[in-house]
């Protein structure tokens, strides 16, 4: 082989190995075929942390809004020297608007002689008692500070069971704490008469009475309450774990407006007593009270009634809140069954006046 043959096959090996390099880079690199040139990025690339599923933005939102409540009641001891003690109740509470108002339960500053609201940035002061109603165990408070956080808030929460929810408030004074659960139930539970109350097992302690339920956004859903408690066997009285309860916020807002502008909350009444047929076909009447409302209207023992105010009777509780949230002195009509005719009558509301 002459020495020109040797040089060219010596020059053509690396352009023949430089072609299939180039060809297997292109192969396995698609960006040298855009002119893109490598990307060495993942060489420096740290290991990915997954993202959480976190509701820290919507308690950033609602949190600062609950407060925590400190009631002082001054009573006479029954000692010779007549001496004076204090004694002290905690609670929470949420501020539902930007001049001062605040939501709280009526237990929580009963008979109090000073009311005091620390907020979430530790400033102490003390707070106006504006009003309360005991029938749904609220109680509104206003102090008088700039720049207030109010928690997010909208007319119609629309919860329903299995949501999740979580209670913000100050159980047994360790500072602000937040539980979480789901709807348990909307139901009165027999803890009411007149609205139903929210379950949940979102955690409730002592201290929690008159603080925020809210959901996953950060919505104000209700007024913590209370825990379910019952009898042990040496009839001692204990909470159940797992079964709380809050105020709806639609209730507890209502009741807050009213208590603000007539200073106390006004419930219709007829004045009769029954009981709902079990498939919902109408109220049975079996008391009515002398001179009341339904007695004034020509309303008689064993009348049926099947409509209030257009309302078909098919659920009695419905037709107790219907009548309950009228304002007193509206009429109602009313349509009754009796001895197979329907009649129907006219009635004037009548204000309900609380037994507690």
């Amino acid at each position: 082989m002459s020495f020109f043959s040797k040089l060219f096959i010596a020059l053509l090996k690396p352009i023949i190995l430089g072609i299939v390099v180039a060809g297997m880079l292109l192969l396995f690199f698609p960006e040298f075929r855009e002119g893109k040139g490598l990307n060495l990025s993942w060489l420096n690339q740290q290991e990915q942390v997954p993202e959480r599923l976190s509701y820290y933005d919507a308690l950033s939102k609602s949190a600062p809004a609950v407060v925590n409540i400190y009631s002082l009641i001054v009573e006479d001891s029954n000692s010779l020297f007549r001496s004076r003690r204090e004694r002290s109740s905690l609670g929470s509470g949420v501020i539902m608007r930007d001049d001062g108002y605040i939501l709280t339960c009526y237990h929580v500053i009963r008979n109090a002689d000073s009311i005091f609201v620390a907020s979430q940035d530790s400033v102490l002061v003390q707070a106006q008692l504006v009003g309360f109603d005991e029938e749904t165990d609220l109680a509104v408070l206003r102090v008088f500070n700039d720049n207030l956080p109010v928690i997010p808030q909208i007319p119609e929460p629309d919860l329903r069971v299995g949501d999740m929810v979580m209670a913000i408030g100050n159980p047994l004074d360790l500072g602000q704490t937040v539980t979480s659960g789901i709807v348990s139930r909307i139901s009165r539970n027999n803890l009411a008469n007149y609205f139903d109350f929210i379950q949940t097992d979102a955690v409730l302690n002592q201290g929690n009475s008159g603080g925020a339920l809210v959901d996953s956004n950060g919505y104000l859903v209700g007024i913590t309450n209370a825990n379910f408690k019952t009898l042990d066997n040496r009839r001692r009285l204990q909470a159940v774990d797992g079964v709380n309860f809050a105020v709806p916020y639609a209730l507890a807002k209502r009741v807050m407006d009213e208590i603000i502008e007539n200073g106390r909350v006004r419930r219709g009444e007829l004045g009769f007593g029954g009981e709902a047929f079990p498939q919902g076909q109408g109220i049975v009447v079996q008391s009515i009270d002398i001179n009341g409302p339904a007695d004034q209207a020509g309303l008689k023992i064993n009348d049926v009634i099947i409509a209030v105010d257009g309302l078909e009777v098919t659920d009695g509780r419905a037709v107790l809140t219907l009548i309950a949230s009228t304002e007193p002195g509206t009429q109602m009509e009313l349509i009754v069954q009796r001895n197979d005719e329907l009649v129907k009558l006219t009635a004037i509301v009548g204000e309900l006046v609380s037994t507690s």
